[in-house]
Formats: structure tokens, C-alpha cells, sequence
């Protein structure tokens, strides 16, 4: 048995090993183009071997941006910073008010308003998108943050998540809580919110990185180009028809766009792990 056991685990770590192989190697190429000059990114074959242009072609981008996209780079991160910061919050916020209102508070068809809720999951993105976009249309929401954020902020899977976890905690905590005079405002700042923690951390990495990595959505509702995102910058830099693609520029941009994502899931790592366990209990 155990060297069954131990014959699995090599397996294992093998599956794995291959897994991270195939994964971080496109990346290393794009971070080895991102350091090349124009030059250098064209030569055949390509040198995998990090060239000394990061920090130039970072700076140009930051400052002029690249191909069809003349906005600086720096502004286009900084709109996928709002976007994903007030996706995150405001994802947050309104499903951890509507869960606690599902599951301690007694009002007509209360299971009803969560399983309209649940059942908006089943709704392709593209059945909804082109009638959202009419909305934010109609309000004059387009090309300003508002028009970016506030349609994705509702979440279904976040307010199914809450509701699960509430529904974990014993019904003594709202009996002593009653005891001591707390109403429920005070329950929920003072009992409830405290130990959502690490289920509020786990869904800011998603919400985070969902908020980030937006494509359609700022295609459809940014039509200023200073309004886009990172993601909808990358995919301007790369040209069209007969006009050559700065690929060296391109990949400098694509590593400076990893960057936030990755610093979230580092540094919200212990957290995050513990949030999805505890959402499973």
C-alpha cells in the first residue's frame, strides 16, 4: 500500500509539474519579447534567452501606447483598477446585504426573491448584455465609470455563497445577540460581518480578477478610448490588415497587466483557501 501510495503521489507531482509547464511558458516567451527591442522580437527564431529593453518599452507604452491605441497605458490600467476595485466592493456589499436579508429576515416569498435571484445564473452573458447596454444607453452611462461598473456589480453566485455560509452559523448567535439588545444592524456589523472574513477575501480575489480581466462589457459601453481598459488596450495594439503588430510592446504591455491580479491572489493566498473552505462547510 505504500508504495501504491507513494507511486500515486510521483504521479502526481508529475501531472502537476507538466501542468505548470505548460502554463508558464507561453508566459516566460511573452516576458522574453517584452524585454527585446523591435529587432530582437522579429528574429527567427526568437532568442528565449531576456534581452535589457523591458524598462524602455514600458516606459513607451506608459507614456504614447502602441498601434490603433494612443491612449498612454498607464491611463488604461488605472480604468482597470476602478473597474475591478468597484466591481469587487460593490459585488460584495449588495450580495452580503441580500444573503442576510434571505436568511434572518422573515418576509413574504422570501425564498421566492433567492431563487429569482438563483435563477438569473441561468441566463447566457449574451442574452443580457445587449439589453443592459440599451439601459446604459438611455441613462447617458457611456464612457464614464458608472456605465462600466454598476451593471456588474449584482451577483447571483456571491448571494448564493453568503446564503450558505449564514445559513452554517447557529441560530445562538442571534438568540444572544437579541439578549443583549442588538438589533439587527448591530448583529450584522458586530457578529455577522466579523466572521465573513475569509469568505469576503475568497470572493474579492474572484470579483477582483473578474473585474480586471473584462472584455465585451468596455468594447460595448467605452466607445472614448480613453474610458477602455488594459485588456481592450492589448487587443488595440495589435494591427490590422497589412500594418505591423510592436509585439515587443504588446508583451510589455500583457506582463504589466498580470501584475495587479497576481499581487491580489499573493498576497490574499491564505485567505482565499480558507474563505472557499469555510463557504464549503
Amino acid at each position: 500500500m505504500i508504495e501504491n501510495r507513494r507511486g500515486f503521489d510521483l504521479f502526481c507531482h508529475a501531472v502537476l509539474i507538466v501542468g505548470a509547464v505548460l502554463v508558464l511558458f507561453p508566459v516566460y516567451v511573452g516576458f522574453c519579447a517584452a524585454t527585446m527591442s523591435a529587432q530582437e522580437v522579429f528574429r527567427v527564431p526568437m532568442s528565449l534567452i531576456p534581452s535589457t529593453h523591458l524598462f524602455e518599452n514600458i516606459a513607451t507604452i506608459w507614456s504614447r501606447g502602441s498601434g490603433a491605441t494612443t491612449t498612454p497605458f498607464g491611463i488604461l490600467l488605472m480604468n482597470s483598477l476602478v473597474m475591478a476595485l468597484v466591481i469587487s466592493i460593490g459585488k460584495i456589499a449588495v450580495s452580503i446585504l441580500s444573503a442576510y436579508a434571505i436568511v434572518y429576515f422573515r418576509f413574504p416569498f422570501r425564498d421566492t426573491a433567492f431563487w429569482l435571484i438563483f435563477v438569473t445564473l441561468m441566463l447566457p452573458v449574451e442574452v443580457r448584455i445587449f439589453p443592459t447596454v440599451q439601459v446604459v444607453s438611455t441613462l447617458h452611462l457611456t464612457n464614464s465609470y458608472a456605465g462600466l461598473t454598476l451593471p456588474l456589480i449584482a451577483s447571483a453566485t456571491a448571494t448564493f455563497l453568503f446564503r450558505q455560509f449564514f445559513m452554517t452559523l447557529p441560530d445562538e448567535l442571534m438568540e444572544a445577540a437579541r439578549i443583549d439588545g442588538a438589533g439587527p444592524l448591530r448583529f450584522f456589523w458586530d457578529v455577522v460581518l466579523p466572521l465573513s472574513r475569509t469568505s469576503i477575501a475568497a470572493l474579492f480575489v474572484i470579483t477582483f480578477i473578474y473585474g480586471w480581466s473584462q472584455y465585451l462589457w468596455p468594447i460595448l459601453v467605452a466607445t472614448d478610448g480613453a474610458m477602455s481598459n488594459a485588456v481592450v488596450g492589448i487587443k488595440s495594439m495589435i494591427a490590422s490588415g497589412d500594418a505591423a503588430t510592436e509585439w515587443h510592446l504588446v508583451m510589455a504591455a500583457t506582463m504589466l497587466t498580470m501584475l495587479p491580479p497576481l499581487v491580489v491572489v499573493l498576497a490574499m493566498q491564505r485567505w482565499f483557501v480558507r474563505g472557499l473552505v469555510d463557504t464549503e462547510k
